[in-house]
Order: C-alpha cells, then structure tokens, then sequence
C-alpha cells in the first residue's frame, strides 16, 4: 500500500472521527481503511491512535504526525490545484451548503447548468438553515443570509433580499390592517425561528426614524416555508424575504403591509474560506453564481 493512501486513510479517521465515517469518506470499506492505519503504524513502529470502544484519540506521535500529512496532502492538493488552473478547466470535487429554502427555489435550478458547463466537476450539495462551520464540516462553499459576512471569511456578494411584511387578505379582514410598526404588538404574528433579531422587528420610517416592535408570535417555525404555509392560512402576520413571498404578493394570496417603512435589507453572499490560492473549480463556480443572480428571479417581473 503506498504511503499517499495511508496518510489519507489515516487523516480521514481523525477527520471524520470513526473508520466507519473515514470509510464513507472515502468510498472505502472499513476493513480497507483499518488495514491502511495499521500498516502505517507498524511501517512508522508507533501507535498514532488511541482506540476505544466509545472514541479514537490522538496519541502524541498521531498528533505530530497528524499535521504533518495535513500539510502535505494540502500542498499535494494546491499542486494539483496549479496545474488544472494552467490547463484552463477546472476540476474536482464541491461540497456546498446553502440554506434549505433558496437552496430548492433558486440554487438547485442552477447546479445542472454548472456541472454540464464543467464535465470534469462534482459536487455535494448540503441544505440546512443552521450555520454550519465551514472548516469543520468540510465545505468548500456556503451560501448565507445576512446583514453582514463573518469577518473571518471571504464573501462574495451574489444579490440582497428584502424582508417584506405581509398577510393574507382573510387574516386582515379577521383582525384589521396594521397602520403602523407598534400595532403589531396586538397582532398575531408567524416568526423565524432563526431570525437573527429574534422577535424584535426593525422598521424605519418616512422620516428615518427607527422602530423596533416586540411581538408575539403564535407561532415560531425554523422554516421559512412553514410560516409562509401559516400565514396562507389565516394564522397571522409574516416578515420573510422577497425571494419567498414574491409568487404569493403577486398572486394576491398574500398582502404587503406597511408599505411606508423600510424593512431589513439581506446580502445573498458565498462565503468561502482564506486560502492561499483558491482552486480553479471554486472560482468558477462563484464566478457562475454571482452572473447566475445579476436579474434574481423574483426581481425579473418588477
């Protein structure tokens, strides 16, 4: 077995933290990856880890050893990476999160353009609406929501959202018509679970004068989908982006209110990690989001 593949099977089980794990990772079987460990071990005539029923740990050896196959796998990584950029196309494989909802609506639409465009390109694709750790969870991209990037990351900036007040016409013709922020206390209200202001929405009015209401929601939901279904329902009033409820004002279904005020406005950005040379196939694919969201979708019939 060549050493290349025992430091990789080997810097996979402490990555992944089991065999089973670094297996999948792998695409191996766990007997495969267990025999490469144990090669290296007795080729190096030390034990790297310690193994119990419950956990794999270090020993000091494994720790020392563990940074330096670290540091040339990513310098074999970065090789690699210089020849695909003078051959001028790009590939390997992406591991991308993005936040569940935009992930189904207006990113998954994408992905078969890109990888048709890039025949020589993978990728995994992760939806989730928590904020995942990039390095930790081994991705190469993130697609985020927010007021601003993590200072510790790249970002680059694909589009904004708006977040939009809104209701359905039978809730309003139930409970009446909210004329200004501070009525919304006596509303019942569908919040995001993840909202970053929690249940204190922000308006800014006429004047510039700001706003902040505390409300009461009925119902919080860490879905987006969900409190635009509850509101659909007569359940109450929503604050979600435009990218969401575009369709539903369009339609009617859903009612904009407090048009006077200004709401939050969101950056779309990808967000990636400092790296001293970024890979060709990254590039390409942040180059290819940020044409892909010159005329977002939900902006397309304004």
């Amino acid at each position: 077995m060549n050493k290349f593949q025992e430091m990789q099977a080997f810097t996979a089980v402490v990555d992944n933290g089991s065999f089973v794990a670094a297996a999948d990772a792998l695409k191996a079987s766990k007997a495969a990856v267990s025999r490469q460990v144990a090669d290296l071990e007795q080729r190096l005539g030390t034990r790297l880890l310690n193994r119990t029923t419950r956990k794999l740990s270090l020993t000091d050896e494994g720790q020392l050893f563990y940074i330096r196959c670290t540091d040339l796998l990513y310098g074999l990584a970065e090789a690699e990476s210089e020849l695909s950029q003078r051959s001028g196309e790009p590939s390997g494989h992406l591991r991308i999160n993005a936040p569940v909802t935009f992930g189904i609506s207006h990113l998954a639409p994408l992905w078969g353009r890109f990888l048709q465009q890039h025949p020589k390109v993978s990728m995994e694709v992760s939806l989730s609406d928590r904020t995942v750790d990039l390095v930790e969870d081994g991705f190469d991209l993130a697609v985020r929501i927010s007021r601003a990037p993590h200072p510790t990351f790249i970002a680059r900036k694909l589009t904004t959202t708006t977040m939009v007040l809104c209701a359905s016409p039978g809730y309003l013709k139930q409970h009446g018509t909210p004329e200004r922020p501070q009525d919304l206390a006596d509303h019942n209200v569908v919040s995001y679970t993840y909202w970053s202001s929690k249940d204190e929405w922000e308006f800014t009015g006429p004047g510039g004068k700001k706003d902040v209401v505390r409300t009461w929601p009925r119902l919080h939901a860490n879905s987006g989908d969900t409190c635009i279904a509850a509101a659909l329902q007569d359940q109450g009033i929503v604050m979600q982006p435009d990218f969401l409820v575009h369709d539903a004002l369009r339609d009617g279904r859903l009612v904009p209110l407090l048009e006077g005020y200004r709401t939050t406005e969101l950056g779309v950005y990808a967000i990636y990690t400092s790296r001293r040379q970024l890979p060709l196939k990254l590039r390409f694919l942040i180059d290819f989001l940020v044409d892909a969201f010159q005329n977002p979708a939900w902006r397309s019939e304004e």
